[in-house]
C-alpha cells in the first residue's frame, strides 16, 4: 500500500496541548501518526514555542508568522482569519496534490483559493464561531471589547459561506453536525467528537469532600459560570473550590466572603488532575451551547460524579453518565444527593463502555483515515 499523506493547517502551534482548540490538533496528529499517515503540519506563530515534539509524530513541519496588526483587522475577512494568511504556506499546498485538513474556520484562508480548486479538502469544525462570538459580546463586560466581539461574529456569519468548498466537515458535536448539514445540504458533514489526551479512565472509587468547577477562568463565559456557582453554593455546607487559569480579582475577593469556599490560581497538570480526580463531585455548567467541551471528557475519564447543565452537553451523547441540573434548586438538591453517594465500579465501567466506543481516539483516527483516504 502507497503512503498517505496529508497536510494539516492548524490556526496555531499545537504543542504543548494544553487548552481547548490545539489539544483537539495535537491529540488527533499523533492517533493519525499512530494509523500511519505522514502529516505535513502547518502551523501559525503566536506567543507559543516552535517545538520539536511535533517533529518526532509529523512527516514534516512549516511555521509561518501570524500577520497581527491593523492590516488585518481592516480587512473584509474576520480577523482570526486575515491574520493567518501566508504566500509560502499556498506555495507548500501546490508541491503536490496530497489532501489537506483545515483545522477550524481560523485556518481557512486559502480554502477557496483557485490553485487549490482540484484537491480534496477537509474542514474541521471546533465551534461555529458566529455563534460563539455573539455569546463572547453577550458575556463581555468591557463595551470596547462588547463591540469588537458582536461585529467579528458578523463577520464570521458572511465568511462561513467560504466553507462550501470543503468536500468534507467534521463537526466535533451532533448539534453542530445538525447545523453544517442545514447550512451546507449539499457537502458531506460528519460527527468526528474532537480528540484529547485520556486512553483510559482513571477515576478514584470511594468519596471525596469537596465539589470542583474549573475552567480558564480569564475566560467571560468560565467567569460568569463560576460567579454563578459561587450563588449556587453560598449556603450549601459542602467545600466548594474553584480552580483555572488567571482568576480576576473580583472573583477572589467574592470566593473570601465564605469559608467553605476557595480559589486555586494556575494550577499545573499534576495538580489539576489531583483536584478532579478527589473531588466528590465535579460542576460543569456553561451558558453557551457551543462545540464541544474538552473539559466535560477529561472530567468524566479522570473524576467521579459529574454534574452538569443541558448547554455543557451539546450534543455529546454522554446524557446518561452525567447528572443534569437546570435550575439553582436543582443544582443544590443534586449535589447534595451525589456528595451523599459512594463512586462505585459499575460506574466506571458504564463510562468506559460509552466512551470507548464514541471518543476512542485511534477508532476516531482510523475513521478520519477511511473518510479522507476513501475519498480523495
Amino acid at each position: 500500500m502507497p503512503d498517505k499523506h496529508l497536510h494539516i493547517v492548524s490556526f496555531a502551534i499545537p504543542y504543548p496541548p494544553n487548552y481547548g482548540g490545539v489539544i483537539d490538533v495535537y491529540y488527533k496528529l499523533l492517533a493519525l501518526h499512530r494509523v500511519g499517515v505522514k502529516v505535513h503540519l502547518h502551523c501559525f506563530v503566536y506567543k507559543r514555542e516552535v517545538s520539536q515534539a511535533l517533529e518526532k509524530i509529523s512527516h514534516s513541519v512549516h511555521y509561518y508568522p501570524r500577520q497581527t496588526g491593523l492590516l488585518s483587522a481592516i480587512n473584509h475577512k474576520p480577523y482570526i482569519v486575515a491574520s493567518r494568511k501566508s504566500p509560502e504556506l499556498l506555495k507548500n499546498l501546490i508541491n503536490d496534490d496530497y489532501p489537506i485538513l483545515f483545522e477550524g474556520i481560523h485556518s481557512c484562508y486559502y480554502l477557496d483559493h483557485p490553485l487549490l480548486g482540484k484537491r480534496f479538502k477537509v474542514y474541521r469544525e471546533s465551534n461555529i464561531e458566529h455563534h460563539y462570538y455573539i455569546n463572547l459580546a453577550k458575556a463581555e463586560r468591557n463595551i470596547f471589547k462588547k463591540l469588537y466581539f458582536a461585529q467579528a461574529s458578523l463577520k464570521l456569519r458572511f465568511y462561513q459561506r467560504t466553507l462550501v468548498h470543503a468536500q468534507l466537515m467534521l463537526a466535533v458535536s451532533l448539534s453542530d453536525a445538525q447545523y453544517l448539514e442545514a447550512a451546507f445540504p449539499l457537502n458531506n458533514v460528519k460527527y468526528l467528537p474532537s480528540f484529547h489526551p485520556n486512553e483510559d479512565l482513571d477515576i478514584h472509587e470511594g468519596k471525596g469532600d469537596y465539589v470542583l468547577y474549573h475552567g480558564n477562568l480569564s475566560v467571560p463565559e468560565n467567569l460568569i459560570a463560576a460567579e454563578y456557582l459561587v450563588k449556587v453554593f453560598a449556603e450549601m455546607p459542602h467545600p466548594f473550590v474553584i480552580a483555572g487559569l488567571n482568576p480576576p480579582e473580583t472573583l477572589i475577593r467574592l470566593v473570601r466572603k465564605y469559608a467553605h469556599m476557595q480559589v486555586i490560581a494556575n494550577p499545573d497538570d499534576k495538580k489539576m488532575f489531583e483536584l478532579i480526580r478527589n473531588a466528590q463531585v465535579n460542576v460543569l455548567v456553561t451558558f453557551q451551547a457551543t462545540g464541544l467541551k474538552l473539559k466535560l471528557l477529561n472530567t468524566l475519564y479522570n473524576g467521579r460524579h459529574i454534574l452538569v447543565n443541558t448547554p455543557m452537553l451539546n450534543g455529546t451523547g454522554l446524557d446518561d453518565l452525567c447528572s443534569i441540573a437546570d435550575t439553582t434548586h436543582e443544582l443544590r438538591r443534586i449535589s447534595d444527593d451525589l456528595m451523599n453517594s459512594t463512586f462505585n465500579v459499575g460506574l466506571t465501567e458504564m463510562r468506559r463502555q460509552v466512551l470507548q466506543v464514541h471518543y476512542s481516539n485511534l477508532n476516531n483516527a482510523q475513521k478520519l483515515f477511511n473518510l479522507i483516504f476513501s475519498n480523495s
